[in-house]
């Protein structure tokens, strides 16, 4: 049986929002070692705050102060944390109804283990040492049997009020191609493209997908393309990515290889990028050890006809 390829693959990218008052207040109060909730006009008061009631969806912005101590509602065990997470060891995700609040706020606790975890255990925040206005001000929860402290009934403004946060978003899994895109990959590593053709409609699709987008049936026939190809469309990138070692602007283009009838993803190099055109020809750059191509490059044929890739776009 040929080998099954497989590889860790991150997805990574950084969320940037602003804040309304009511988050703003909320976040520079955890920075501050205050837990702001939100009043409603039925007397219900919301942690966390938001900016409208979810049952009239009214405007809400009455914030009071409620306590660091509250009461686990319920509570689930993490027995193999994950990164990102509060902790590198086992500890229990937990609801929190703080005094004085009708909600309840989801934290970590910090605890031995789950036989010392219950709902309806006491519990207070505990402090990160180091406040920058975002949810991990607190660091987490703990148990707690003292009494409810005195607040001083705080209306929520502040200096140096928070406006935006950058939430970052990362999914991490492991990707396995399948048996077409396997032999694809293979392939690249020879400095080869090979596609499939579908039994019926005779298209040649790469990269394969082991079944015709269009008709639905299997696909077997591996067709070597290539390695020369057109340029059915482009986009100029102006904005440079993490980790990756290329200058903008540069351009990435859909390219339609010859004897391919779908056109695949590739950079365009040596020329300058506001000389990139639709119908330009183009053929694959190798780095020494590279596995697939480092980018395409123009080969100095004249520019294919539209009619010629017109169906690729």
């Amino acid at each position: 049986m040929p080998e099954v390829l497989k590889a860790p693959l991150v997805v990574e990218f950084p969320f940037t929002r602003s804040l309304g008052p009511v988050q703003s207040a909320f976040l520079t109060g955890l920075r501050e070692r205050v837990v702001l909730g939100v009043k409603t006009a039925d007397g219900r008061t919301l942690v966390p705050p938001v900016e409208y009631d979810p049952v009239t969806a009214e405007d809400l912005g009455e914030l009071v102060e409620v306590a660091p101590t509250g009461t686990v509602t319920t509570w689930a065990w993490n027995h193999e944390p994950r990164r990102g997470q509060p902790f590198d060891t086992p500890f229990a995700w937990v609801l929190v109804r703080l005094d004085g609040a009708d909600t309840a706020l989801l934290h970590a606790l910090d605890a031995p283990g789950p036989e010392s975890v219950r709902t309806g255990m006491r519990v207070r925040v505990r402090w990160a040492a180091q406040r920058t206005g975002a949810i991990t001000d607190i660091a987490c929860f703990e148990p707690y049997d003292g009494d409810r402290p005195q607040l001083p009934g705080h209306d929520g403004r502040f200096e140096d009020m928070v406006t935006g946060i950058v939430a970052p978003a990362r999914l991490d899994y492991v990707y396995s191609p399948g048996r077409a895109q396997s032999a694809y990959i293979n392939s690249l590593s020879s400095r080869r493209t090979v596609g499939e053709r579908c039994p019926s409609c005779r298209k040649v699709y790469v990269p394969p997908r082991g079944a015709c987008p269009t008709c639905g049936v299997v696909t077997s026939e591996q067709v070597e393309v290539g390695p020369r190809g057109t340029v059915t469309t482009y986009c100029i990138v102006n904005i440079k990515a993490r980790n990756l070692d290329i200058e903008v602007p540069y351009v990435y283009a859909h390219i339609a290889l010859d004897g391919a009838d779908l056109a695949l993803h590739g950079r365009i190099g040596g020329i300058p990028y506001d000389q990139v055109r639709m119908g330009l020809r183009v053929e694959p750059v190798w780095t020494d050890g590279g596995r697939y191509p480092d980018h395409y490059r123009p080969t100095g044929e004249p520019d294919a006809e539209y009619d010629t890739y017109k169906e690729l776009l």
